[in-house]
């Protein structure tokens, strides 16, 4: 190689990516925009999704609870396995009662509700007792410390309580011998509300399809 090509070749420049670039300010403004839009767009769908789902929850406190009609019928698998469902109970008065172990008010009416159930057990009354977002080891402890005998099963998923649309516990619903909702109760229940209530439904006849 002469001098001169030499001169040449040491005189060019080496190219390094990214390197000696001068950004186009237009490219960073796009860039910029870009970075905005997705931000925007993100922030958008989760405002959709938030106000959506408000609307759904209020919609569905507006609504309140199923208190009329067709009772919406369940399968309830008691804490030893056992299962219940409702609609095999027709000509039987069915009292429901939502609680939780961790539910001041539920407390207040545990003793009076076994009483009833005692009470009432064999002339066709059947209470279910249905544990809401529960500990099976809670709910079982609040069961002995009642010495509750009546038929309870954890409600999981919280499936029946949404069919029925409860909104807090405690709350108790009353059907009658032919699988009708006949009113709800909220809040803790005393003597003589459940009493009052049984007896209304026994004195109902049953209309056997």
């Amino acid at each position: 190689m002469t001098d001169k090509n030499q001169e040449q070749a040491q005189n060019k420049s080496i190219y390094i990516p990214g390197a000696n670039q001068v950004n186009n300010p237009k490219d960073e403004e796009n860039q910029n925009t870009r970075h905005w839009s997705y931000g925007s767009i993100l922030s958008t769908v989760l405002l959709i999704s938030l106000v959506g789902f408000l609307a759904w929850s209020m919609s569905k406190n507006q609504r309140g609870q199923v208190h009329q009609g067709p009772a919406p019928d369940f399968s309830l698998t008691r804490f030893d396995g056992e299962t219940l469902t409702l609609s095999k109970l027709r000509g039987r008065v069915v009292v429901i009662n939502f609680w939780a172990s961790w539910c001041p008010p539920c407390r207040e009416e545990a003793a009076y509700l076994e009483q009833t159930w005692r009470k009432y057990k064999e002339q066709g009354v059947i209470l279910i007792g249905i544990d809401y977002a529960d500990t099976e080891v809670q709910a079982l402890a609040y069961i002995e410390e009642f010495n509750i005998t009546y038929f309870n099963g954890p409600d999981l998923g919280t499936r029946i309580s949404q069919e029925y649309n409860m909104q807090g516990v405690p709350e108790t619903y009353y059907v009658d011998k032919n699988g009708e909702l006949r009113g709800i109760h909220i809040g803790p229940l005393y003597y003589p509300l459940l009493d009052e209530k049984i007896e209304e439904l026994l004195a109902e006849p049953y209309q056997n399809p």
